[in-house]
């Protein structure tokens, strides 16, 4: 056996070196073979974590200060200045006193100088065996970890108290020496924004709220929260579908998975089960579960006509009786009169007869009884009727008697809605022509009316005498009072012209107020409304009023209620066909909607900023303000003559060519809630009371009826209508009947225009 070289050491252990500085020594030589050795392996690290970065891109995380590495200046040993974990050996130890500094240098400790030597072996010594012993709390082994994360450490060390503790203080935790960790001033918004702006990469910026600090992702990182975010898996490289391994081997597995023992319940009897036991036995006893007995069993097949008895076994509600077959009569008696039995004439006519035609049974006379043969059609006639209740789906249907009278609505007694118009009170006679159009002003004093003879007269109401006539040599469409009392004035259309005449009625203020408000500048050239509307506003010295000229023909004329604003409508204008006119500032303004289809008839609403336009199948409702469309109402008639609208807004009528009133409650639906069959010929005009719970219409079949229409306050109670009265008086002229009614503003009294040039008031 080959002996080594003996060392340096054991040289001077035999010429008589003391034990002790050999201990010494030994020491001091073993901790500078660790130290290099803990030095190369951390150089070694250094290395493959750099080529690791080169090799996947990914940016350093950041480091604190915490983490920054500082040599000594005694030979270079690797220390670090915070809390992190050593990279030495695991058989290295580190001694830290109570104020968190090195107590001891292992390199300098037998270099520090004459009688140093011997506390340094001292403390080595002591070291060793309170390390052996693990009893030491004044230092710590640290292990190594090859973790990523511990190359940052978490600067908050709050633990896990909320942060919102922290959301009112200046700082957000503490340090591992108790220092407060202060926060750090966030950027405002417009900091932020700026940055964004010139910094492409601060979207990959986040907040990192329990550390206080702002982190940048890398790319690999964007890409991770990419995948997550559609669903995928985070690792481009992970296969979710990959075929599965079975990694245990089932080849001679002769052990059970479990060797436990097997447990004592199992030999033991079970006491739920002798619990249920009893309870049989005692059901036994008290007779609730018997053994002797057999279930009834129900008869498979029954007659399907059956008889009595199986009647009343199958009573019930779904049970429906078969028909019963036909009696036999006196043909079919084995002796029957001969009156029965057919001759050979009628024989010879069967053949000739199609087969659905022929009877089914032909009489024969027998002697007796006995001689009767079997029947050939027996068989076959059974079978038919069994088909046919098998086949036949029957119903039962139960008859109720219900008087036709009870299911007519209950309305009210005409004698508790008075007042209302019922007879012919006043006549009014002057015009040569047919009255087409007539108007009641506001104080219901008078009533203007406009004729196809040319001329519009205005009357007292009570006397029925002709104050004021106006020649204006076309025929007339429409006449209209301004609502407001303190301006008396009348809009007429009259071809393709609309003229503002003022009435004379009023005092003087009022006429001198009417005067300025009736005079008409001369047009700029800088003046654009003629442009876009094409009407031109000029005076009118002849009428003594305001001339409106449009391009097409205006059919009517409709004002607001507050006497400023009124609207003419032109069937045949297009886009332009309604107009809105401000008699004020002497403007003409097109309105702000599309029109689908040719318009009939306009109104404003009484006391809202709403516009209704009538075409011919539908009624659309527009807010003047907002400028759209609020409401659209079908109507479901042929064609649509006018339209009225209710004192209280929510509610219109609408007349129709075919002679069928529509009443439309707007709250409800843009379905007719009321469909009135009542005039045999076109409906030309509709008008609501303002006071009285009345409405009318007037016909060309010389009628006008009367209505009680009451509006409740309550959503949930619908409006009540009952027909009051009919109307007659009129004479038709070329088959023409009334052609305007108008109601008082103050009594319930209603004004009708008729083709016979006759006006007419009836009262109560």
């Amino acid at each position: 056996m080959k002996v080594p070289k003996k060392s340096s050491l054991q040289k001077k252990l035999q010429k008589g070196v003391k034990k002790e500085e050999t201990d010494n020594l030994l020491e001091k030589q073993k901790i500078e073979e660790t130290v290099e050795t803990s030095k190369e392996e951390e150089e070694e690290e250094e290395e493959a974590a750099a080529a690791e970065e080169e090799e996947n891109s990914v940016e350093s995380p950041v480091v604190s200060d915490a983490d920054d590495e500082v040599f000594s200046d005694d030979d270079g040993s690797l220390s670090e200045s915070g809390s992190e974990d050593s990279h030495l050996s695991g058989e290295e130890d580190v001694f830290v006193s109570s104020d968190g500094e090195d107590s001891f240098d292992a390199k300098s400790d037998n270099v520090s100088g004459n009688g140093a030597s011997g506390s340094g072996r001292d403390d080595v010594e002591h070291g060793k065996d309170d390390d052996d012993a693990g009893s030491d709390d004044s230092r710590t082994v640290v292990e190594e970890s090859d973790s990523s994360e511990d190359e940052v450490a978490p600067r908050n060390t709050v633990g896990d108290v909320p942060l919102e503790w922290y959301k009112d203080e200046e700082h957000i935790g503490y340090d591992l020496a108790g220092k407060k960790i202060k926060k750090k001033e966030r950027q405002n918004k417009l900091d932020s924004f700026l940055a964004s702006v010139d910094d492409s990469k601060n979207w990959r910026r986040i907040y990192d709220e329990y550390n206080d600090e702002e982190v940048e992702l890398t790319k690999d990182e964007v890409k991770l929260v990419k995948r997550l975010l559609k669903g995928k898996a985070p690792h481009a490289d992970f296969d979710p579908y990959a075929p599965y391994v079975d990694w245990f081997s089932w080849d001679d597995s002769k052990h059970p998975l479990s060797s436990a023992p097997e447990p004592k319940r199992r030999f033991i009897p079970s006491k739920w089960e002798s619990k249920k036991v009893v309870q049989y036995v005692r059901a036994i006893r008290k007779g609730l579960i018997k053994f002797d007995e057999k279930p009834k069993e129900e008869p498979s097949a029954y007659l399907l006509w059956g008889d009595d008895s199986t009647a009343i076994d199958r009573q019930g509600l779904a049970y429906i009786p078969a028909p019963k077959p036909k009696l036999p009569g006196h043909d079919e008696s084995y002796n029957p009169s001969l009156e029965y039995i057919p001759t050979q004439e009628d024989l010879n006519s069967y053949q000739l007869m199609f087969e659905e035609d022929r009877p089914k049974f032909i009489p024969k006379r027998f002697t007796s009884l006995r001689n009767v043969p079997a029947y050939e059609k027996a068989v076959k006639e059974n079978f038919e009727r069994c088909m046919d209740l098998y086949l036949c789906a029957r119903v039962r249907k139960k008859r109720i008697n219900i008087d036709p009278e009870s299911l007519k609505p209950k309305l009210p007694s005409r004698k508790d809605l008075r007042p209302y118009p019922t007879s012919c009170y006043l006549e009014y006679k002057g015009h040569k022509g047919p009255v087409v159009s007539i108007s009641t002003d506001s104080t219901g004093q008078w009533i203007a009316s406009g004729s196809s003879d040319g001329t519009v007269r205005i009357w007292e109401v009570e006397t029925g005498r002709c104050i004021r006539i106006w020649e204006l040599g076309e025929s007339v469409r429409h006449v209209s009072w301004n609502p407001m009392p303190e301006r008396p004035i009348l809009a007429v259309c009259m071809g393709e012209d609309v003229y503002i005449l003022n009435s004379g009625l009023g005092n003087a203020e009022e006429q001198n107020s009417l005067e300025e408000l009736l005079s008409v500048e001369i047009p700029s050239a800088d003046d654009s409304d003629h442009d876009k509307t094409n009407v031109n506003w000029v005076q009118d010295d002849k009428n003594g009023g305001i001339r409106l000229k449009h391009f097409k023909t205006v059919s009517s004329v409709e004002w607001h209620r507050k006497g400023d604003y009124f609207s003419t409508l032109m069937p045949s204008g297009q886009s332009k066909a309604v107009l809105i006119h401000l008699l004020s500032k002497k403007q003409t303004q097109r309105i702000p909607f599309k029109l689908h289809g040719l318009p009939v008839s306009t109104a404003f609403h009484p006391s809202r900023s709403a516009f209704f336009i009538s075409t011919k199948k539908n009624i659309r409702v527009y807010d003047l303000l907002n400028q759209k469309l609020m409401k659209k109402l079908e109507t479901g008639v042929r064609e649509v003559s006018s339209i009225a609208i209710h004192p209280g807004g929510d509610n219109l009528i609408v007349g129709s060519r075919d002679g069928k009133l529509c009443w439309f409650d707007m709250d409800l639906s843009s379905q007719p809630y009321r469909v009135l069959n009542c005039h045999s010929k076109d409906i030309n005009k509709v008008a609501f009371h303002r006071s009285y719970p009345l409405f009318a219409s007037s016909s060309d079949d010389c009628t006008a009826y009367v209505f009680h229409g009451m509006v409740y306050s309550d959503l949930n109670q619908n409006p009540l209508i009952v027909p009051l009265e009919i109307l007659r008086g009129h004479a038709s002229e070329n088959g023409r009947g009334v052609m305007d009614c108008k109601f008082h503003p103050r009594q319930p009294w209603l004004f009708t225009a008729g083709a016979d040039s006759v006006i007419k008031l009836y009262c109560h």
